[in-house]
């Protein structure tokens, strides 16, 4: 089976580079690490304990020796560096470095000295430390989120550190003898305890491997699939203890292990569990032949995994009961070793097996920890033989006990067996030791290889493996063996380096043998070592079978009872085979020579010298230039594998001999090893001899004069024949092919196109000999100077020889340039040739054009055969190609982007192929959609859209900060920023209010935190005494108003600030003390003077919290620990702290509060905290019906807990906050229970002993309101609720009436009568009323329900309106206009609607500018509450018109409404009460909500938020609740959405102005409309909306279309609306240029051409910011000393760059320049090749396309304006002229004859490229001979030549006799 080597290469030899000595960085960096210290102290302690904590150590090894080593250990690994730096930039090692308790993490490369990443020290010796990638689930989807540790192994747990700075600490269940690092994480391996191999019947196996996917999970047995001969593929834990793992990688997900008993190496592939053998292996314990570890097992074993903690004696000292029972239901042992048959029937030799492999001290000195009992197995010889399958009777006793001990632990991974090795019979020979090393490999045509290194044999095994069709599955093919004593593999250059037993290097790629290493400065070894080397044949493997198997296990059993002289663990220098040799020839070998390989990277790798120094090596790579490279990849693509690799080898050989080439001379290398290979004699060829001679001059670029010189003698030499016999000599045809390919693909690429000249001289010779002429003219017109040259060519012995002509091989030649040209012109186009993963920009170019000029939608997806056909490697067709690009729909970017093309890279595309795609680009950039990706964002070149989009991104990976990042401006007085109101961002109030203060007049109306002034007059009569106390008494009445400040200031400064996690969120003080002028006094009121009410401040100091705690915006940081942290430490402070919690649940943040502190706060048993509490817990889960949260709040409400519960002393005003609490939370669900227990306590009777009587009407009150939220909007859809009568009750506790029986829980309660009030069977309305009235209107809130609206009508009559309370009038009126949402108008004529028919003639018309908002309606009632006698309704009345007003202009900052409410802030004295103060502030807050970023949503849920908030009933003092609970008004918060739009300039990072056009919905009441509004500005609500569009001309336009998903634009919104702007080149922004005169186009309307003489190349700065353009003026167009003789193309230069500017498309400006540049050369006759005129053909052709559509697209093309036509004027001419000079030039190559030599071939070739003439030199396409021009044009028409090019050649072709003349009727120039 092993075919030794597959192609031997004669000796050759290659030299390494870059000799360095190596030491690993980490040991430098723990001598001056300060653990040093912590070693010495553990070098003290006794050496017993050292061996105790170390298992690793033999039993050979003494007490001494062992802590030696453990001392001297270390060890490190490296690995090509992978993260910080992005790969493609440099590459760089990182090390990981092992010793003692210290791990260091270090990074070098080879341009910067190594430096430590990151250093660990652990408390215990590191037993291993690795780096592993875990993959941790991201929320929702499937996607994967991978994360970088470094996992520390140490006795009894595993550190992990990630990258991103998390540590975790998994402790270990059990001692574990290895880790690995796989693709899902760790694999841990068990260490064998020697008890796991105790005689007596076999019982169950442990598992031994487990896995731990994440720091955090648990760690779970891991399940094996192996392919026995007997138990068919059957799933069981891996819990064979002789399986040693001895490798895993991740990529792909392999693992290979060895089977100590039977030398066996085995590969697995490890993979996630399927549900099926998950739950099969979890299969119930009951089934008599369950698995080897049964439910039971399982659970035994999970209750060891899981209580690791508990130090109890290990398991055996258990009752052996338990035993018995575990294991009555158990079939034998059955083992998952693929070798089974061999071992069942000796248990005697697997356990003496076992027994010496038994290094582990648990024996001898158990410790008794929990990890002990894992040790200990679960056998215990039970009554039974172990043949009977059926239980005995008694084993079943404690089977009870057993089973619920725990569930069992699920497996998370699978391995499952793909491979193993042969067993090797005989018993002459020693089985195979386990691999020492084994590793991934790949070849140069990338086959891969396992390989594994067994020393015993000094063997490496290689293994080849391909991926299955479905590449699900590996399979794994032929052994090859190849005689190594070290291999390390070089991941880059798919090659291994390999010391051989003479200790020379050799180069391996796969098994093909490359070449032997040279190192400089070692000697390869003088003599041989092998005849002191015991195991040094080639072992021959021979299938096992079963008859010879067993002698081998006997002669083994010898070996194995003694205990191996050599120690397992080798020293780091020594390998043990070589112990004895050494000491005997230490003498001899003065020269250090090699013995071991270590720490491969990429190409470098490190060789140990036998005096134990190191030194690091790299292997020189296959081809540094660019072009050979490819060539390289195109040659492996086509040719069969053996047939490549034999021209890869060589070339690497003769590339890499020592002294090789320079640089520039490895294309000659390369021509000449390739044609020798194709059997040409390169010598004799006069072209290949002077190839490096024509590289230099190819550099010059003056072909034309060398030519001459070196070609001369070419001539006369006879024809040249090929060696048929040569490798490649059969391939040449498909080879030719590949390469031509590869010309096509360079010339689509500026940078690459230098090197398309050397190729085509390869190529054109190989078309000659194969006698291509087409494939000759072509190569010819693309380098007419360089192909004129040539005229070798060589015999091809058609006839005798085997040439393989491919079918794809046809005779005209695919040129990808004329097929981008007839795509342009519309012509049927044939599928394009391309090779995949070589012609990338082919197959990208050629797409895009078909996308975007054929205009196929379909591509890029299933189409894409149409245009490209795949030439297939090795197989002589051509196969569709089946790229599938992801299903996108428009968008030319998102194939380039989904390729990863990106700007830079279509500035390298030539400008003509380019043009139509930078025209997409443009096209789309013009109008982009608002939701593409950041990367097309980024590739039309929006960068506000990139930004944007790039936001966006962020706040889908993580909440982040507010969009704009603008610090709000330090302030200098230190009073200005105790205000709390400092975090206005002031750059945007400033946009929206410019012209006046009105912010800065707000926060001086708001702040509370300085003294007031306090100015009486002190009259003559009036004594100091009597005047101090006056001057109290009014500081008394000034106080009512700055205690009701804080409510108002909290809806200004709404979600503005972010507070810093490490510092408490700061306060403003509430000031009560006043200043009496003239002498600036104090006045105070804690002088005993006057009388001050009790717990005057307690309310107002909880309002002052809840003001600061608003401030928080939702997207902050915030988290349990910050909101304890800001807990004061004064008593007097806790009504604002209990404030301050009622704020964050308002913004959503108390739901990161822990249920612990949540309930440390309840059981403090303050009043406020727990309002405040309630109320923001339940805001924060609104809607939700939080179970938890549900329990909280009943425990405050009595009616809801069962009637037998103790009474619970719960203050009534907590009990208030929690029955709201239980309506947020049931926020229109329509619950029955608690509606029901709602509805009853609306109408809840005083109890006997005075307990409710107090305050009733808030309670009532809330009820309702709970009952309207939990219902909300639900009208008579009620679900289950009809028994409830639910309206008519509400009515009749309106109306009042008898009181019904008490139904549900609390009957028994309210039994007997309140001995305080009298208030008889009937319902007492003055209590019931409001809430009822307010429940209605919630329940049929916009239903438009006109019965219900009916019986909330006022009465008719004089006699039956005195009846009823004005304010009851009010709520009733209320009630009414929300239910008939829909008939609500702003005109006066609904107003005077809601009036009733009796007072019509008192009432005073209010404003009439009520929009449709919120509670608009309240100034009707308002209004006709107000004329009822009275002073106290008159105010509320006005207060509430107030509020109303404020609430239609909620944000917008109006300044009438705010003149109003500083009106009313002035007026203090009389009967102003606290109360009106409150909601004159509020009003206030209302009109600058978040400060202008906010306003009030009209949503269901808004307005039931609002009606709690305004219920027009305010208190009459600060601490009276007795309608209305004060922390209710708060909930306004609730309704408040952001809805400002601010433009930010994208340069700047600026807020600025910008023109938006915003278009609404068509609705019932009007059409369509648009209108436009300069933002920043407040968006109407967005589902009235269809699109918002930034408007031009100074901004790029950008239209959010809300008819498709409004989500977009309200995650703007709600990241303070930042929405980002670009300016046009050209703009100004409107805040310097308000009237846009000052533009660039302003002053060229009226003269359109002077534009360009108006315009001055100094001014650019002021119109773009591109650094480029501003650089190209300042060098290009500005007159100098230098400049003066070329006027002409300063002015040209200008005029380009003012076309860029104004068509702002500054990319352009390289296209503009190359046109004229190519234009210049063609008319100044130095054109060397005629790139640039095709180019100028595609450009042309691509304007003629456009101009045939019509001249309405003619705006869209971007080269514009008269440049094109006059361009395209001079080529015309040029070619024009010179084709009447010499059309016998161009007769002779129509007839076929040779080439023109001189100067005209170059002109002549331009002409046949610009004017697309086809190669006419085959006969069937003549058109000589022609005699009129009907019949030119009859055969013109299969040719696609165009009709204009046509005609320029009719006077040629007609016979020059005719002459010009023949045209007259065709001014040629009209074409």
């Amino acid at each position: 089976m092993s075919h030794n080597l597959v192609y031997e290469e004669t000796a050759t030899m290659i030299a390494a580079g870059e000799l360095q000595s190596f030491v690993p960085f980490g040991r430098e960096h723990c001598r001056n690490h300060p653990n040093a210290f912590n070693l010495q102290l553990r070098e003290l302690q006794p050496a017993s304990e050292l061996w105790s904590s170390d298992g690793a150590a033999g039993l050979v090894g003494s007490l001494q020796e062992v802590s030696l080593q453990e001392r001297e250990k270390e060890c490190w690994q490296l690995r090509k560096g992978c993260m910080g730096v992005r790969e493609e930039d440099v590459e760089f090692e990182e090390e990981l470095y092992t010793a003692g308790t210290v791990v260091v993490w270090s990074q070098g490369s080879r341009t910067q000295a190594s430096n430590v990443y990151k250093a660990f020290t652990v408390d215990s010796p590191v037993q291993q430390a690795l780096w592993c990638n875990f993959a941790v689930p991201q929320n929702k989807k499937d996607e994967e989120e991978v994360e970088q540790t470094v996992c520390i192994v140490q006795g009894s747990c595993v550190n992990v550190h990630t990258v991103t700075g998390k540590d975790f600490i998994s402790p270990l269940p059990f001692q574990v003898s290895n880790v690995w690092a796989t693709k899902f994480g760790l694999l841990l391996e068990r260490k064998n305890a020697a008890t796991d191999a105790q005689l007596g019947p076999p019982g169950e196996p442990l598992p031994t491997v487990f896995s731990m996917l994440h720091p955090l999970d648990e760690i779970a047995p891991v399940v094996c699939k192996p392919t026995g001969l007997f138990e068919g593929s059957r799933v069981q834990y891996a819990s064979d203890s002789t399986m040693k793992i001895v490798f895993s990688c991740s990529q792909p997900s392999l693992i290979v292990s060895y089977d100590t008993l039977q030398g066996i190496h085995s590969v697995w592939a490890l993979r996630k569990v399927t549900p099926d053998e998950r739950s099969s292996v979890l299969r119930c314990a009951a089934d008599p032949c369950g698995t080897p570890l049964g439910l039971m097992a399982s659970g035994f074993l999970t209750s060891h995994l899981r209580n690791i903690s508990r130090l109890d004696s290990p398991v055996g000292t258990s009752s052996p009961l338990h035993y018995s029972a575990l294991h009555s239901h158990q079939s034998r042992m059955t083992t998952s070793s693929p070798g089974l048959h061999s071992r069942i029937h000796s248990p005697s030799i697997s356990n003496m097996a076992a027994l010496s492999r038994a290094h582990s001290p648990g024996m001898a000195a158990p410790s008794f920890s929990g990890a002990a009992r894992f040790n200990t197995s679960f056998y215990s010889p039970s009554p039974r033989g172990h043949h009977g399958l059926l239980p005995s009777p008694n084993s079943t006793v404690n089977e009870t006990m057993l089973v619920p001990e725990m569930e069992p632990i699920v497996p998370d991974l699978c391995m499952e067996q793909l491979w193993s090795e042969t067993i090797t019979a005989g018993c002459h020979r020693e089985m195979s030791s386990q691999a020492s090393k084994v590793f991934l490999t790949s070849d140069l045509c990338e086959n891969c290889y396992l390989c594994f290194l067994v020393e015993s044999h000094q063997e490496l095994r290689c293994v080849k493996f391909i991926e299955s069709n479905d590449t699900s599955q590996l399979i794994f093919a032929s052994v090859t063996t190849i005689p190594a004593k070290d291999a390390e593999p070089l991941q880059n250059i798919d090659a291994m380096l390999v010391l051989e037993a003479c200790g020379s290097l050799v180069l391996y790629t796969g098994v093909t043998r490359v070449s032997k290493v040279f190192v400089p400065g070692l000697l390869s070894p003088t003599f041989s070592m092998t005849n002191h080397l015991p195991h040094l044949s080639t072992p021959v493997e021979n299938i096992s079978t079963p008859a010879n198997a067993g002698s081998r296990h006997l002669q083994r059993l010898d070996e194995a009872v003694m205990p191996s002289p050599v120690s397992e663990l080798r020293g780091p220098n020594i390998k043990h085979h070589e112990a004895s040799f050494l000491e005997d020839y230490t003498f001899q070998q003065a020269m250090p020579y090699i013995h071991a390989l270590r720490d491969a990277v990429c190409n470098r790798v490190t060789l140990e010298l036998s005096s134990g120094t190191m030194l690091r090596i790299s292997i020189p790579e296959i081809a540094t230039s660019e072009l050979v490279r490819k060539c390289l990849q195109a040659i492996r693509f086509i040719l069969p594998k053996d047939a490549a690799m034999k021209v890869l080898v060589k070339w690497y050989n003769i590339y890499n001999a020592p002294g090789g080439p320079s640089a520039h001379a490895e294309w000659s290398l390369f021509v000449t090893c390739f044609m020798t290979l194709m059997g040409y004699n390169t010598d004799r060829l006069a072209w290949t001899r002077n190839v490096s001679l024509l590289q230099k001059c190819a550099l010059c670029h003056n072909f034309n004069l060398n030519f001459s010189r070196y070609f001369v003698f070419g001539i006369g030499l006879p024809s040249l024949r090929l060696d048929s016999a040569a490798p490649l000599f059969p391939h040449i045809p498909a080879l030719f092919y590949v390469l031509h390919l590869l010309y096509q693909e360079l010339q689509l690429d500026e940078l690459q196109r230098a090197r398309a000249s050397s190729l085509v001289c390869l190529l054109q010779q190989l078309a000659r000999d194969l006698q291509l002429e087409e494939y000759v003219d072509l190569y010819w017109r693309d380098y007419p100077s360089l192909i004129s040259g040539f005229n070798e060519s060589c015999l091809i012995d058609q006839g005798k020889t085997h040439l393989i002509r491919p079918s794809y091989l046809r005779a005209e030649p695919p040129c990808v340039l004329s097929w981008l040209s007839s795509c342009l012109r519309g012509e049927e186009v044939p599928p394009f040739p391309y090779l995949p993963g070589i012609c990338q920009r082919t197959r990208l170019l050629v797409l895009s054009y078909a996308l975007y000029i054929a205009g196929d939608e379909n591509a890029t997806s299933t189409d894409v055969s149409k245009y490209l056909a795949k030439l297939s490697a090795g197989v002589s067709k051509e196969t569709a190609s089946n790229v599938i690009f992801p299903p996108y729909k428009f968008t030319h970017n998102s194939l380039f982007t989904g390729l990863g093309f990106t700007l830079k890279d279509l500035e390298s595309v030539p400008f003509g192929v380019a043009l139509p795609i930078r025209e997409a680009i443009y096209r789309c950039r013009e109008q982009p959609c608002s939701d593409w990706l950041e990367e097309v964002c980024l590739l039309i070149g929006r960068q506000d859209l990139t930004k944007q989009a790039h936001k966006m991104t962020l706040a889908k990976s993580k909440s982040v900060g507010s969009g704009l990042s603008l610090e709000p401006p330090a302030t200098t007085e230190a009073d200005e920023e105790e205000d709390g109101m400092s975090d206005i961002i002031q750059e945007v109030t400033g946009l929206i209010w410019s012209q006046d203060l009105r912010v800065q007049e707000v926060r001086r109306l708001l702040q509370s935190s300085r003294p007031v002034r306090v100015s009486v007059v002190q009259l003559p009569e009036v004594s100091d005494h009597e005047y101090i106390e006056e001057k109290e008494n009014k500081l008394l009445q000034l106080c009512q108003r700055t205690m009701a400040l804080p409510v108002g200031r909290g809806l200004f400064t709404l979600f503005s600030y972010h507070p810093v996690p490490t510092e408490p969120l700061p306060v403003p003080k509430l000031n009560l003390t006043g200043r009496a002028p003239p002498r600036n006094t104090m006045v105070d009121l804690n002088s005993g003077n006057i009388d001050v009410p009790p717990n005057m401040t307690s309310w107002p100091s909880f309002h002052n919290g809840v003001a600061a705690g608003l401030k928080i915006a939702p997207a902050s940081q915030v988290d349990s620990a910050w909101i304890a942290y800001n807990k004061p430490k004064s008593p007097e402070l806790a009504n604002e702290y209990a404030g301050f919690l009622m704020a964050l649940g308002l913004n959503g943040h108390l739901t990161k509060l822990a249920t612990l502190n949540i309930h440390d706060y309840l059981t403090k048993g303050h009043e406020m905290t727990s309002i405040g509490l309630l109320l923001g817990v339940s805001s924060a889960k609104l809607g939700t019906m939080d179970m938890s949260i549900t329990r909280l709040l009943s425990i405050h409400i009595p009616a809801l807990l069962p009637p037998t519960s103790t009474e619970l002393d719960v203050p009534h005003n907590v009990q208030v906050a929690a029955v709201i609490g239980i309506g947020l939370v049931y926020q229109g669900t329509g619950h029955r229970h608690n509606a029901e227990v709602l509805l009853s306590e609306i109408g809840r009777p005083p109890g006997p002993e005075m307990e409710y009587c107090t305050d009733r009407e808030s309670y009532s009150l809330a009820a309702g309101l709970a009952l309207g939220m939990v219902c909300l909007g639900h009208g008579s859809n009620l679900i289950g609720m009809t028994d409830l009568n639910v309206p008519e009750q509400l009515y009749q506790y309106m109306v009042g009436g008898h009181r019904r029986a008490q139904a549900g829980a609390n009957r028994e309660r309210h039994k007997s009568p309140s001995y305080q009030i009298k208030e008889g069977d009937t319902i007492n309305v003055d209590v019931t009323c409001p809430g009822a009235t307010l429940a209605l209107a919630m329940i049929y809130l916009k239903t438009n329900n006109r019965s219900i609206a009916d019986w909330l009508k006022p009465p008719d009559t004089w006699f039956l309106l005195d009846f009823i309370k004005p304010e009851f009038l009010l709520l009733r009126t209320l009630a009414r206009c929300i239910i008939m949402w829909d008939e609500i108008l702003p005109n006066t004529e609904w107003v005077k609607s809601n009036i009733p028919q009796v007072r019509k003639y008192t009432l005073v018309y209010t404003q009439s500018f009520i929009e449709l908002d919120v509670l608009n309606l309240i100034m009707s009632f308002a209004g006709t509450a107000a004329v009822q006698t009275g002073y106290y309704n008159l105010q509320t009345g006005l207060s509430m018109i107030l509020l109303a007003m404020s609430m239609v202009m909620s944000g917008t900052g109006n300044l009438k409404v705010l003149q109003l409410c500083r009106f009313f802030h002035k007026r203090t004295g009389g009967e102003m009460n606290y109360g009106f103060h409150m909601a004159h502030h509020m009003a206030l807050g209302l009109l600058f909500l978040g400060g202008g970023r906010y306003t009030l949503s009209t949503s269901n849920s808004a307005i039931a938020a609002l009606l709690c908030a305004l219920y027009p009933h305010f208190p009459a003092h600060s601490t009276d609740n007795r309608y209305h609970l004060q922390a209710l008004r708060h909930l306004a918060v609730l309704a408040a959405e952001p809805r400002l739009l601010v433009p930010v300039d994208v340069d700047s990072l600026k807020p600025c102005y910008a023109l938006l056009e915003i278009t609404y919905k068509e609705t019932k009441w009007y059409d369509e409309t648009t209108v436009e509004l300069m933002a920043p500005t407040m968006l109407p609500e967005l589902h009235l909306l269809k699109r918002v569009k930034v408007k031009g001309p100074r901004y790029w336009e950008l239209s959010v279309d809300l008819s498709k998903e409004t989500q977009h634009l309200k995650s703007i919104l709600s990241r303070d609306g930042v929405l980002y702007v670009k300016l046009r080149a050209g703009q100004l922004p409107y805040k310097d240029d308000p009237q846009g005169w000052k533009s660039l186009l302003a002053s060229t309307v009226n003269h359109r051409n002077s534009g360009v003489r108006a315009f001055k190349p100094d001014a650019i700065s002021t119109f773009t910011s591109e650094p480029a353009l501003v650089s190209f003026a300042k060098f290009f167009c500005k007159t100098s000393e230098e400049m003066k003789h070329r006027e002409d193309s300063l002015v040209l230069f200008s005029a380009m760059l003012y076309e860029c500017v104004t068509q702002e498309c500054p990319e352009m400006l390289p296209t503009y320049i190359a046109v004229e540049q190519a234009v210049g050369a063609l008319r100044r006759g130095d054109l060397l090749q005629t790139f640039p005129l095709w180019q100028m053909r595609l450009v042309v052709e691509l304007w003629d396309s456009r101009v045939l559509r019509g001249p309405a697209n003619r705006h869209d093309t971007l080269l514009t304006s008269e440049f094109l036509p006059v361009m395209k004027n001079m080529v015309d001419v040029a070619l024009d002229g010179w084709l009447k000079e010499n059309s016998s030039v161009l007769r002779s190559y129509m007839k076929g004859e040779a080439l023109p030599k001189d100067a005209q071939s170059t002109v002549l070739a331009c002409f046949l490229v610009y004017r697309s003439i086809p190669c006419l030199r085959n006969a069937h396409t003549q058109l000589e001979g022609c005699s009129s021009l009907g019949d030119l044009l009859s055969r013109s028409s299969q040719l696609g030549i165009p009709l204009r090019d046509l005609l320029r050649l009719v006077p040629v072709l007609l016979g020059s006799a005719s002459g010009p003349q023949t045209l007259q009727g065709f001014p040629l120039q009209a074409f």
